[in-house]
């Protein structure tokens, strides 16, 4: 089976960050429609959702013009997944990868769709949807829809260890959210559209989600919570189920 249809508009393009010092590539699928940015899981590229048939499962809404697909790298391989490094400098380098996606990413998917106020969707699997979850509570004037699929949201139990400085602050939705007020508030509450969603299988952890949603509640910010079942493990054919179905919630 091919990664994506050979028909599918499908554009490779990429620069040096300014921001990171790192080549950063980007990927994007489709020629009209809704913007949406996906990060990786993990320590993985821009590609990795195309190698597991991601961007294939959501192949009829770019085709039909309802969404267009941006796909960028991970750096979590140099940041939080180098143990090699101590937590200020993985959560420095966290704060450069945020600042890329809303000083570089954004613009680069503005003039590409030819629109330069256009809100863009994230959306992520396991350490992808902590990246999506952090990009559209940070900037909610720059994001405008999310879908959260098995994730976490609080960077304290695995990665902190007792840490604590304003990069690591203002890149854990678990600790800026509850102070969150003001214009970028009232634009979650009002101008989002955000799905959680998370199976309860083998190598899921739903109580982050469920945490996640509360955490939300008590901000008054409209959301779903969408828990799936037992069977439901942490892994590629269950996202490629999630990811269109949750479009179909965001109306894209």
């Amino acid at each position: 089976m091919e990664f994506v249809d050979s028909h599918l508009p499908r554009r490779i393009e990429g620069w040096r960050s300014p921001i990171l010092g790192l080549p950063m590539p980007i990927v994007s699928y489709g020629d009209r429609g809704h913007p949406v940015l996906l990060f990786p899981t993990a320590a993985a590229d821009f590609l990795e959702n195309e190698r597991f048939f991601l961007i294939k499962a959501v192949e009829p809404a770019i085709f039909a013009g309802r969404i267009r697909l941006f796909s960028i790298d991970s750096i979590n391989r140099v940041a939080w997944m180098d143990r090699g490094l101590g937590v200020p400098e993985q959560a420095r380098r966290q704060n450069l990868y945020a600042r890329y996606v809303e000083e570089e990413v954004v613009p680069y998917i503005r003039h590409a769709c030819g629109d330069a106020h256009v809100r863009t969707a994230v959306t992520g699997a396991s350490f992808g949807a902590f990246h999506a979850a952090n990009a559209i509570f940070r900037r909610p004037d720059l994001f405008d829809g999310l879908i959260a699929m098995s994730g976490f949201y609080d960077l304290e139990q695995d990665y902190l260890g007792g840490y604590s400085d304003d990069n690591v602050y203002y890149n854990n939705p678990a600790w800026y959210l509850p102070g969150l007020g003001g214009r970028y508030l009232e634009l979650l509450q009002h101008t989002c559209r955000i799905v959680i969603v998370t199976g309860q299988g083998q190598w899921e952890a739903p109580q982050h989600s469920r945490q996640l949603s509360a955490l939300l509640n008590s901000k008054s910010i409209p959301h779903v919570l969408d828990v799936w079942g037992h069977d439901v493990s942490h892994d590629w054919p269950w996202w490629r189920r999630m990811l269109p179905h949750h479009l179909g919630t965001l109306g894209l």
